[in-house]
């Protein structure tokens, strides 16, 4: 999962990912509990749509927040409330996920979901594909406040959770390459790994 906003220590709310479980991102007006609740939900059993609509029904605010499941067999499930900040929306692609709120406009979108598609299609590996996908958004608009902040986390086999944040950048989608370059460069096994 990766995700850039306008706001500062995205990190600490909107990505939840466990290893051989699934992600969930939780934004909008964020309600931090969708993403420990919904990895639970996907622990027991249930699939994405069916933890969406279990976390939607409990949240009397539901139709203010936006959230995205994916589980470790790539399904996914995802809800943009229609009280969330304009302009909202999202994507849902085989074994992929594409959200935004408070962005320039569908563009921003349509460029991150083509991004990524393309980046994986070239075999330039996941999280090289989820960067490119974040510089794509922002090229397109991005954050109509511009970006303050941005994080990275992938479950890896072996590892566990590999998370990279930047939490306060005039260039938080640049600063984020740099820290997968460097962590790269520390572990190469990463590489090898089609990461």
């Amino acid at each position: 999962m990766a995700v850039a906003t306008g706001s500062t220590y995205v990190a600490d709310r909107v990505p939840h990912v466990e290893l051989g479980v699934g992600a969930v991102a939780t934004q909008g007006y964020t309600e931090v509990s969708y993403g420990p609740g919904g990895l639970r939900l996907l622990r027991e059993g249930l699939s994405p749509e069916e933890a969406l609509r279990a976390l939607l029904r409990r949240d009397p605010a539901h139709i203010t927040r936006q959230v995205g499941i994916l589980d470790v067999l790539g399904r996914c499930a995802a809800y943009t409330g229609p009280r969330t900040p304009m302009w909202h929306g999202h994507i849902v692609r085989p074994a992929c996920v594409v959200l935004g709120n408070l962005i320039a406009g569908r563009e921003v979108l349509y460029a991150m979901s083509e991004a990524f598609e393309e980046h994986a299609r070239a075999g330039d590996g996941l999280i090289h594909s989820l960067l490119m996908a974040l510089e794509a958004g922002a090229e397109a608009g991005g954050d109509m406040r511009g970006e303050r902040s941005a994080a990275l986390f992938v479950a890896i086999p072996a590892i566990g959770v590999l998370k990279l944040r930047v939490d306060c950048d005039e260039r938080p989608v640049e600063a984020l390459k740099r820290l997968w370059r460097r962590e790269r460069a520390h572990r190469p096994y990463l590489e090898r790994a089609g990461l």
